[in-house]
Formats: C-alpha cells, structure tokens, sequence
C-alpha cells in the first residue's frame, strides 16, 4: 500500500478562487495517496499598508473576523477542525451569500460543533499574533506578491517540499480528473526554476 501524504493548504475563507481549491483537493484526496491539512492565511494581513481601492479596503476591514474565528476554534478544539469549520464557513459565504457577521460565524461554529461564543473572536485582536504566524508560514516560501490558496506538497526528491500558489480553477475537477490535474500540478512545481504559468480568467468561479 503507498503511504499517503500530507499537503497543505492556507486558505482565507473570503477567498472565492481559494474555496475552489479546496473543493477541488478534496477530491484529489479521494483518488492520490494524500491527506489535506488546512490552515490560515489572511488576506487582511498580507495587503497591510497597501494602496488599495476603497470597496477593497472595506473588505479587507471585515475580513478579520473569519480568520480570527479560525483560529480561534484551532486553539479551542485543534488544527483538525478548521477543514469542517472551513467547509462550513465557505459554503455559507460563497453558496448562501452571508455577510460576514456573527450570524455568519455562531451558525458554522455549532455545526461543527463549538461554542458559539467562539464567535467573540472576530473582534478582538488578542490572537492576531498566532494569526500572522500561521499565514506567515504559508507565505513565507512563496513570497508576498501572491495571495490564496497556496500549497505545501511534497516534492520529487525524498524530504522535499515545494510550496506555490494556486491553481486557480473553475469548476473544481471531479474523480480521476482532479487526480490528473494534482499529478500536473505537482510536476511542474517540483521542477527547478519554474514560476508562472499563467493565463486570462474568462470565467469566474463556478460553485457546483
């Protein structure tokens, strides 16, 4: 039996093209030898300082609370939950269109099964700190000029680790074809020197 591996994914739940990606390796999950383990990333963090459109920055401002509430329930229950806390969070933005309120965050809190007053989180800053840690080891091996999802996978060579970002991909492939998207994926991120391959979205995201 091959041994399966872990690979990592660092999402912001506000993130529609991350939450694809997340559908998508689920799937690779049921085809490829692979355990998906995920974690925080905020998008709030990574444009701190910019000069960035004021609908953006607004966005940006509410963005806080569902990563905050991530980590939160991390602390409370252990890293483990936030792939049903995730999903849970994730369908309610980007299917059921939620604003990103307490409503949003005491609904998925109790359908994974945590205390709602987790929800408190979203408007305190006392975890901000484990929050950066946890996007900063994300980020750190793909650099700031990207955003989420990004990937830690293992590489070609025994001990390796590539990380990259994306893919970005509408609809998230099903069955075999996911298995076959991860194996071209993988390949061409484990291979030296390659960065970007790249072309324009006529399609945005397709949530089926």
């Amino acid at each position: 039996m091959t041994e399966r591996a872990t690979v990592d994914m660092w999402f912001d739940p506000l993130c529609p093209w991350a939450w694809m990606t997340s559908r998508w390796l689920l799937e690779v999950e049921k085809v490829r030898p692979l355990d998906i383990r995920f974690n925080v990333m905020s998008l709030a963090v990574l444009n701190e300082g910019r000069d960035l459109p004021e609908q953006y920055q607004e966005l940006m401002r509410k963005g806080w609370g569902p990563v905050r509430v991530c980590i939160a329930a991390a602390e409370a229950a252990g890293p483990e939950v936030l792939r049903d806390l995730y999903t849970a969070l994730g369908t309610r933005i980007h299917l059921k269109e939620y604003e990103l309120d307490e409503k949003l965050f005491t609904e998925a809190l109790t359908e994974v099964g945590l205390d709602p007053a987790l929800a408190a989180a979203a408007t305190t800053d006392e975890r901000d700190e484990a929050l950066r840690a946890s996007h900063n080891a994300g980020m750190k091996p793909v650099g700031t000029d990207v955003g989420t999802p990004v990937i830690h996978a293992p590489g070609p060579n025994p001990g390796e680790t590539v990380a990259f970002f994306g893919p970005v991909v509408t609809p998230a492939p099903k069955g075999e074809a996911a298995g076959k998207l991860w194996d071209g994926v993988v390949l061409v991120a484990g291979t030296p020197g390659f960065y970007e391959l790249k072309r324009s979205r006529d399609l945005g995201p397709i949530f089926d």
